[in-house]
């Protein structure tokens, strides 16, 4: 009788292929939403919108997000999360051509928050599927991942520039950037792993065969039987509270940083949007090590260190005030915050698709509610109390993570 052993490098081969599909689809989301945010300009020209009426638009795509939470949970049950990637993707590509032809502003309400609804489908079923890829093939990828996200952000902003410099026509940029959108999904189809398709062969895991009842892990298909929905326990609001606070801290440095640096530090013109650049340039720089981290230090080291790291970091720079103070907080941020959203999204994924959809809806929420927390913070004690708001955020993530169970380490 002879035995085989695992082949090692069609396993690493497989695993990148799989890898690179799923991120395929992070960076299919970044580009999208990048696409269109980059044309709000001539949209709102177009529409003659107000500035008013250009942020309920705003708006009206984070509620579709926020409240698809009951549908995500329903479709990944039915549908499985590659299948719904797929779809929920291909339903992106429509609403941008749709936007591109939106011939008055009730209808662009309606589209944006289409778009809401279809973001927060893939965004709940493309971090199953990588959560999926880590415990297939004990491997992390998840903080790659959202990396990739951020390119996609970049491409999408190249590819707008260089449209309008050649024309003036949304429709012809959104036509473009659609085929490539396409070329991209139909990549990932062809590559993501197929529901119930294993990777690789483990031992049997603690506490032996999951119950009848128990959902399969996100990525894996459909299930058979849908279990009602129940109420949230308590480990997933933590998991959920530290999702909305990791996004509160990182979504308020884009939307603050350049002002606290112009009227409270009182930096030049030219200096103050460094802080976006330094914040965005530290996270992607992290992320794209941060799976390393994870698997030399595990995922609650790194979660509780970076999110401590954000919060000391920027108040430490609140208080002592100055130009390269406040960049090397921001710094610290960029670098604490990065593997938050990634490394809960795998504990999430771990509690089954009912945990992950709320978990994410709760770090849209986050997304929603926090310039505007931070703002009313601001109007009332000022823009400094207003960043120690962040930072006061990034701390409730180390506390709200000391008391989740978290992943094993996948190596």
């Amino acid at each position: 009788m002879t035995t085989t052993t695992p082949d090692v490098g069609s396993d690493l081969a497989g695993f990148r292929r799989a890898k690179w599909a799923t991120a395929a689809l992070f960076c299919f989301l970044g580009f999208q939403y990048a696409t269109w945010a980059a044309r709000l300009p001539a949209l709102k020209s177009r529409l003659d919108l107000g500035a008013g009426e250009l942020g309920v638009l705003l708006m009206a795509c984070g509620v579709g997000a926020a409240v698809s939470f009951p549908l995500v949970t329903l479709l990944m049950r039915r549908l499985g999360a590659r299948l719904l990637s797929l779809l929920s993707a291909l339903c992106l590509v429509a609403v941008l051509l749709a936007l591109s032809a939106v011939p008055n502003y009730p209808l662009a309400l309606v589209v944006l928050a289409a778009d809401g609804v279809a973001v927060g489908c893939l965004n709940v079923a493309m971090n199953a599927q990588g959560a999926a890829l880590e415990t297939a093939y004990g491997r992390t990828a998840m903080s790659q991942l959202h990396a990739v996200f951020s390119a996609g952000l970049l491409g999408a902003a190249l590819l707008a520039s260089a449209t309008t410099a050649l024309t003036s026509s949304v429709p012809v940029h959104f036509a473009a950037a659609s085929v490539l959108l396409l070329g991209l999904l139909a990549w990932a189809g062809r590559s993501l792993p197929t529901p119930g398709e294993p990777q690789r062969t483990e031992e049997p895991k603690p506490g032996g065969e999951p119950k009848p009842d128990e959902e399969p892990m996100p990525g894996e298909g459909p299930v058979r039987r849908a279990r009602r929905w129940t109420v949230p326990s308590l480990l997933t609001l933590l998991m959920g509270c530290a999702m909305a606070f990791g996004t509160i801290t990182e979504g308020a440095m884009n939307d603050w940083s350049t002002l606290y640096l112009k009227d409270v530090v009182k930096a030049s013109p030219s200096v103050a949007p460094l802080g976006i650049a330094v914040v965005s340039v530290m996270m992607l720089l992290a992320r794209l090590r941060a799976d390393r981290w994870r698997t030399r230090w595990g995922d609650a080291r790194v979660v509780r260190a970076g999110s401590a790291l954000a919060g000391l970091g920027l108040a430490v720079s609140l208080a002592v005030g100055g130009v390269l103070p406040t960049l090397l907080g921001f710094a610290c941020v960029g670098l604490g915050a990065a593997a938050i959203t990634p490394c809960v999204y795998v504990a999430a994924a771990g509690q089954g698709s009912e945990a992950l959809s709320l978990v994410a809806a709760m770090g849209t929420l986050g997304l929603l509610a926090g310039p505007a927390l931070i703002g009313f913070v601001a109007g009332a004690g000022g823009l400094t109390l207003g960043m120690a708001t962040v930072a006061a955020s990034a701390l409730v993530v180390t506390a709200a993570t000391t008391r989740i169970p978290w992943p094993r380490n996948p190596s």
